[in-house]
């Protein structure tokens, strides 16, 4: 029996198929054109700035990095040309086979191997990074006769920072190095991120560091169009980097060496400062380093000399080295009791070369000076005299007279890394002590304070900065090392703008007696063979302060002691004494009485500064092994000893 077809029904449903075909269609087409809307309109610019990045590249162009100069145009730093062994991984197969192959042609340490996988972590693959730094001619050469095996391989010319004096002026003058992951993340976060771009190297101390933005420059770039493969496809645009600055130091760098070599291998510190206007003339730190070391990273041995030395050759003594001052702090005392009508300059105290207080002798000269007033007392160094004036002016009085001269106070130097030290009073112990029993203050604590001991720690800069404002009739200017920058473009100089000096308010008939004292000191009193026969008139005060406490009625004997525990030798005076045009402060440590030891470095600082003349070899030798007081030998014209350029630096050190 046949079935017969509804006609009817089969049309329905083709009706209802050819229906959902066209509606699916139809939403099909919807959907592409809604997302053309998307594409072509919403996200248009968005998504064409995204393809102009896959088509092109920005690549940094690194600035030259900026000289520093001394205040005579001496170069302290600087750039040099060497070549490097540069990978762009975008032109090689196998990078590990290749680097591999190239270690067989040139010599390629672990090291830079570890140092190549950094730099690209940050890099995109058609840039070119450096495999090897600084190669020698014949390992050019050699690479140069195997170039045609290493596509994507080449030889460039790159810049390098190098200190042509080594040593001299290290602390000063810091270095550069590789910038680390704290560094990266705060460039990151700043606004100068961009002019980063491409950047290796950063400030780590010194000048280098606290005029980074001078010395960087202004970073540059290339537009390149790249294919999908990331191949450069040719250059677009071009903007060139700008060098950057010449930072011009007020340190002469003939004297900062002469200091060094003073010292030979002895350990102190010196700063040299113009009373006129705060300018550092010398900032002496021994033992010192040579900057070079740490440009492509110190290597470990090295790393642990430094470290790992007793002598600290690292630390900056002339900022964050504290010590107690000595004896050169009583002419301040002496000022203090002056302006604030505590004793005349005439009154006669009695020494006896002791002081009692408390049921305690605090011992002064054997045998006592008897009879001084207030200029024989600082021309003869009398304990006495200045144990007494403690009591009677008290911790608190001394700490507000003594803060404004700067003591025990962050000097504003345009270097990092100063501490403060301590100027103790009341308020001071009270907080740097847990204990309430250590919180109060004993008025047997005062009697030390006058002469400059007990809890009393100041930097040479702080003392050589109230020094300065003595010297000049109470002035106080902010120190600082940078006088100018020179335009690496232009090659205009611009000052560097300071701050007005803080007049402090002394009045002139009591600056006046505490620097006639000064000028008596050196003249007849406790420094006159050191300055016997100079042709200038200076003031200064000798100072010998103790290292470590011996305790109660315990005599001191140097011999007896350990070397790191005898006394430090310390020296404050300024020149010529009409018109100060120089003021020094300086330690040497644990080398005992300051006429003895440091004395005489200010003597030929003086005769350097004043009179241009440099000592001869015989009596720098003389000088920094300690065996000299007073000036022998034969003076020679500064102008007439060269300083020693170190060679440009070698290959790494692999």
């Amino acid at each position: 029996m046949t079935e017969l077809r509804n006609s009817e029904r089969d049309a329905w449903r083709f009706r209802v198929r050819v229906l959902a075909m066209g509606l699916v269609v139809f939403l099909a087409f919807a959907l592409i054109v809604a997302r053309l809307l998307v594409l072509q309109v919403q996200r248009h610019e968005d998504l064409a700035d995204q393809a102009e990045s896959n088509r092109t590249a920005v690549v940094p162009i690194v600035p030259n990095r900026g000289q520093i100069l001394d205040r005579n145009g001496v170069v302290l730093a600087t750039n040099y040309s060497a070549y490097t062994l540069e990978i762009t991984r975008s032109k090689l197969g196998d990078l590990d086979e290749t680097i591999e192959e190239l270690s067989k042609v040139v010599d390629i340490q672990p090291r830079d191997k570890r140092r190549f996988k950094r730099l690209m972590e940050d890099a995109r693959s058609f840039e070119s990074l450096p495999i090897r730094t600084r190669l020698t001619d014949e390992e050019v050469a050699r690479f140069a006769a195997q170039r045609y095996r290493f596509p994507g391989v080449d030889i460039k010319a790159r810049l390098f920072r190098t200190y042509p004096l080594g040593e001299v002026g290290g602390h000063a003058i810091g270095y550069i190095g590789r910038i680390n992951q704290r560094e990266k993340e705060r460039i990151d976060d700043s606004d100068d991120a961009a002019n980063y771009r491409g950047t290796e190297y950063i400030g780590k101390l010194g000048v280098e560091q606290s005029y980074e933005q001078q010395l960087h420059g202004t970073t540059g770039v290339e537009l390149m169009e790249t294919s999908a493969g990331g191949r450069v496809v040719r250059k677009l645009h071009s903007r060139p980097a700008t060098p950057g600055h010449s930072v011009m130091l007020s340190i002469d760098i003939k004297l900062q060496k002469l200091v060094e070599d003073l010292y030979g291998e002895r350990r102190g510190a010196l700063v040299a400062i113009d009373p006129r206007n705060g300018e550092i003339l010398a900032l002496v730190s021994k033992p010192t380093f040579d900057p070079n070391l740490f440009v492509e990273g110190i290597d470990q041995e090295n790393w642990q000399v430094l470290n790992e030395s007793i002598n600290k050759p690292l630390l900056n003594r002339a900022l964050r080295g504290t010590y107690p001052p000595g004896s050169t702090y009583k002419p301040f005392m002496a000022l203090a009791a002056l302006q604030l009508n505590k004793r005349s300059p005439t009154l006669v105290v009695n020494d006896p070369g002791y002081y009692n207080f408390g049921g305690r002798t605090f011992r002064s000269h054997e045998g006592g000076l008897g009879g001084v007033d207030m200029v024989r007392a600082i021309q003869f160094s009398s304990n006495t005299y200045f144990y007494s004036l403690g009591v009677e002016m008290g911790v608190d009085t001394i700490h507000d007279f003594m803060a404004p001269l700067g003591f025990g106070q962050i000097t504003g130097i345009d270097l990092g890394g100063e501490l403060r030290g301590v100027l103790p009073s009341t308020q001071w112990k009270r907080q740097v002590n847990k204990r309430p029993e250590a919180k109060r203050w004993f008025p047997g604590e005062t009697v030390s304070l006058g002469i400059g001991q007990g809890y009393n720690n100041f930097t040479m800069l702080q003392l050589a900065l109230a020094e300065a404002t003595l010297a000049n009739g109470g002035t106080r200017y902010r120190p600082h090392v940078a006088k100018a920058v020179r335009d690496a473009v232009t090659g205009a100089v611009t000052e560097l703008a300071q701050p007005p000096g803080e007049k402090l308010g002394y009045l002139p008939k009591n600056v006046d007696v505490v620097r006639r004292a000064l000028v008596a000191v050196n003249e007849a009193g406790t420094g006159r063979r050191v300055f016997a026969g100079a042709a200038y008139t200076s003031g200064g005060k000798t100072g010998t302060a103790q290292a470590v406490s011996l305790g109660q009625n315990v005599k001191y004997n140097a011999k007896a002691l350990e070397e790191h525990k005898r006394d430090h030798s310390l020296f404050a005076a300024f020149a010529p004494a009409e018109n100060p045009r120089i003021a020094v402060a300086l330690i040497v440590e644990n080398a005992g009485f300051g006429a003895a030891s440091a004395a005489p470095i200010a003597r030929r600082v003086f005769d350097y500064w004043l009179q241009g003349l440099y000592p001869s070899e015989e009596d720098i030798a003389a000088t920094s092994k300690g065996q000299t007081a007073a000036p022998i030998g034969t003076m020679r014209q500064a102008a007439d000893v060269p300083l020693r350029m170190r060679d440009r630096p070698g290959p790494d050190a692999n």
